[in-house]
Formats: structure tokens, sequence, C-alpha cells
């Protein structure tokens, strides 16, 4: 229970009618979710306009509404509150309505186009191991010390993400690690956050489906660096171009990590292979970590430098790094019975899927061949698609474009965009197949003894989307189940 005036500061108040002494037990931008006593906040989304639920959102119970224009006809003992941007304004009343609980522990925002999963994922795993109650939102998962709540979003709305803030302080997380994506950022779902600090990974073509221009996508990660107070602190990798220019206009303190330019957190790569990855930090003595490839070697250092950011000890951070696995679905290798080495990864950016291919090739060996398993998403980013082909057919010796998330789009359709960055010298090892599950067992059927399949692009997800339903399907299970299956013929 909160009063309306306590839960509206910080918003950019226009005009009020009504009321603002009154008792709010709810708060919903979702008219469906609205019971009595609740608030609502009309939201002009992508797809929806809340301002067309207002009259729904009251008959359901709703005595005060938030929004940008005032309803023609305003009812009687309703409170309406007329705001500058209501996204905004959601995102500072479920903040406050939640008793602010980001500024009771110390949350850091992981940013990037690739490597925020793993970062995140890896940073709870450090920061448990060292003792600490911490709380994880991310792509795969949220979890409040160890308990998982599903994730259905990068970043959560701005109703749940102070819900699950508030019950991480509940329980007494003292940290919390949070991926923000750029369509968080640019809906303000994370409006309100009083960050501890922020760290940015890299940025590389992605969302353009969204975002429009490459240009509009840098600008919304660093909207998160130009919000940071100067109590905290921005981390950047500066071995990305981009990196630099998300430390413009922050008033945090700036700090940056790198393996091949100077930085106050410096990585040397000493060694790569199946097993696990040796680097040297900070000039220390070589670490040896378990995760896999260049990528790796920059995401742990993020991780590191974010300890020490946040005051842990040196020692004791890279002792128990050493031992941290890496997230879900992020180059992970499938056990099964067979003498093939079987990858799965989440790559679903031209980058992520470079970074991965040229890793294999690093420590391929005497391996035969490379078979990859790759397909683009439905409803994102046409531009990538030939450029994901062109670069799957570059680091592998057979290729098997199928669906990814097609959602409501033709996979076909899909496929033959990707079609045009094969070149005509690479047709011949360049298979096309619309189900996923075929193209897997296709792999597995091609692939010999020392070979190398990588499945590529839906790495933890445990679902396929297609035309609005999503069917269950885990890339591990079928390439673990077919690996089998063959290793007995």
């Amino acid at each position: 229970m909160a009063i309306l005036k306590d839960i509206l500061y910080k918003t950019s108040l226009v005009s009020t009618a009504g009321s603002m002494n009154r008792e709010i037990s709810h708060i919903a931008f979702d008219s469906r979710k609205v019971m009595e006593n609740t608030l609502f906040i009309a939201v002009s989304g992508t797809q929806v306009d809340g301002h067309d639920f207002i009259d729904q959102a009251i008959s359901s119970g709703a005595d005060v509404v938030v929004c940008e224009r005032m309803p023609q006809n305003m009812r009687e003992g309703i409170t309406y509150v007329s705001v500058k941007d209501s996204s905004q304004a959601l995102g500072f009343i479920a903040s406050n309505f939640y008793g602010n609980p980001s500024a009771k522990l110390r949350l850091v925002g992981v940013t990037g186009t690739n490597g925020k999963t793993t970062v995140a994922t890896l940073l709870h795993k450090l920061f448990r191991s060292l003792g600490h109650n911490t709380g994880l939102l991310s792509t795969v998962v949220n979890k409040i010390n160890e308990e998982e709540i599903p994730s259905s979003h990068t970043t959560p709305d701005a109703i749940s993400l102070n819900a699950l803030l508030h019950d991480m302080v509940e329980q007494g997380c003292k940290y919390a690690f949070m991926e923000v994506s750029s369509h968080a950022i640019e809906q303000n779902r994370v409006a309100g956050q009083q960050f501890a600090g922020a760290l940015f990974t890299n940025i590389s073509h992605d969302h353009l489906d969204y975002h429009k221009t490459f240009d509009a996508y840098i600008s919304a990660k660093k909207k998160l660096f130009d919000g940071l107070s100067a109590e905290s602190f921005a981390l950047t990798n500066v071995d990305d171009k981009r990196g630099s220019v998300m430390l413009q206009n922050t008033k945090a303190k700036k700090q940056s990590y790198a393996l091949k330019r100077v930085a106050d957190f410096k990585g040397k790569l000493i060694s790569n292979t199946l097993q696990g990855l040796e680097m040297e930090i900070d000039n220390n003595a070589d670490v040896w970590f378990r995760l896999i490839g260049d990528f790796n070697a920059y995401n742990l250092l993020a991780v590191y430098a974010t300890a020490i950011l946040l005051g842990e000890p040196k020692e004791e951070v890279l002792t128990k790094m050493s031992a941290l696995e890496g997230a879900p679905g992020r180059f992970e290798q499938v056990p099964s019975n067979s003498n093939i080495t079987a990858i799965v990864d989440y790559a679903h950016t031209p980058d992520a899927l470079k970074n991965v291919l040229e890793t294999i090739a690093e420590f391929r060996g005497e391996a035969r061949q490379v078979i990859t398993v790759v397909g683009c998403g439905g409803n994102r980013d046409r531009e990538k698609r030939p450029v994901m082909a062109s670069i799957a057919c570059k680091w592998s010796d057979k290729v098997i474009l199928t669906s990814d998330n097609p959602r409501n789009e033709d996979p076909m359709d899909i496929l033959k965009d990707m079609q045009a960055g094969v070149s005509v010298a690479e047709v011949k090892k360049t298979i096309v197949q619309p189900d996923r599950e075929e193209a897997i067992k296709m792999a597995c059927m091609l692939a010999e003894e020392n070979d190398i399949v990588l499945v590529a692009g839906k790495g933890h997800e445990t679902y396929q989307e297609i035309k609005g339903v999503k069917h269950p399907f885990d890339d591990k299970e079928v390439l673990k189940r077919m690996l089998n299956l063959f290793a007995k013929e």
C-alpha cells in the first residue's frame, strides 16, 4: 500500500485532476491485470497504445490513471495524472511503489551486443562463491541467490523488474547483476534504477529492425552510461572502437578493460584449448579458466574488473573465477556416445557466429571437417541474414541453413535471404533444410569421427516459435539424441 503523491516522485507531471492522497494497492500498465485499487499507467507501446484501454482499466477497478493525453470524458471519482512520458513515468512509479529497491543493493547493468548473458551469469556465480547474497536478471533465467525464476525477456518490464529487485532486497541480497538490452533502455524499462555501475561488452549490427540505424542502436546503449551518477562506475571494452563512446557524457568513474590496448584492467590471452583458456590479468601469474575462446577472455576480464571495482580482493576473485563455468547454451559442449565434438551456442548475430567459428578454427587440430547448422530469426533484422550465411560458409566445411524462430515469417523467405550471402563457389557445401530437427539430424549423419558439429542460434532456448506458438525444442537434447542414434549404428 502506498500514497499516490509519494509514488509519483520524480515523474514529469504536466497536470492532475482528482485527489492525490489516494492509497494505491496495485500498479499495472496492462488493463487485463487491473484489479480494485489499482493505478493504471497508459503507455504508448510499439504494438498497442494503453490510452485506448483506459475505460477498460477503470471498469476493472483502476481509480487512478496516469497518461500522456487526458481523456475527453473524465469519470467522476477517478484521479487522472498527465505526464510528459508515461513509459518513463512507469519506471519511476514502479521503483517508488516497491520502495526504491535498487538503492538498497548494488545493481550493475551489463549491456552490449554479445556477452551480456555470460558476463551477468559469471558475476552472479562469482559473488555467490564469494559468500554474498546475490540476484541475477538475464535472458536465460532470473535468480535470487539459488532460486530460479523463469525469464521471458532480456530485461523485464519496469513493474516486474522492481518487484524482482524488491524480492531480492527482502531475501538479503546485497548485489544484483542485470542484462540491459537496447530495447529496455529505449522503452524506459530501467528508468528510476540506481546503478552502482554499468559495463559495456561490445557492439555490432543487431536489432536494426527496431532501431532502424546502427547509430540509433549505439545511442540506445550509450543512454545507460549517460544516466549514471557520479558515485557509480562506467566500465567499457576499449578494444571495441565504440567502447570509448559510451563514456563520453557519463558522470560516473570511467574505467576500461582490454586485451590489445592500454587499459585500467589489462589481460593477455596465453593459450586456448577445448578444456579452457589461460590468461594473464593485470600482470598476475597466468590464471586458467574453464571457458573457451577469445570472446570469453573479454567476458572474464569484464567480470574481474567489475568485482575489483565493487571492492572484492584480487587474489580471491581470481581463485574463485578459475572454477567458474559459463552460461547455459554459450559454447556448450554436448556429451554423447560418439567421437564427434558437438557444440551448441546462442550465436545469433554475425559477430557472435564469427567469434565461435574462429575459436573452433583455433583448436580444430586434426578435425576432418566443421559442420555448422545455423538459421536466423523471423520478424527481426533482415540485413544480418546473408552476412551470417557468408560467415558460416567461410569458416565451415559444410553448412546447413535452417529455421531458427521463424515467428510469423515464412521460413523459406528467411532462408532465401540467407542464401543471398552464399557465393557461387560455396553453394556445393551448403544445404537448405527448413526443418531444424532434420537439419541437426543431417549434420550428425554427415559427421565422421573427430569432426566438429556446431548448432548455432538458439543456445539455451527450449522452444521454437512458429506462428505465435512456442513449440518445445531444445538444440542440446536433439543434438545429443541424434549423435547417440548414429553412434550406435
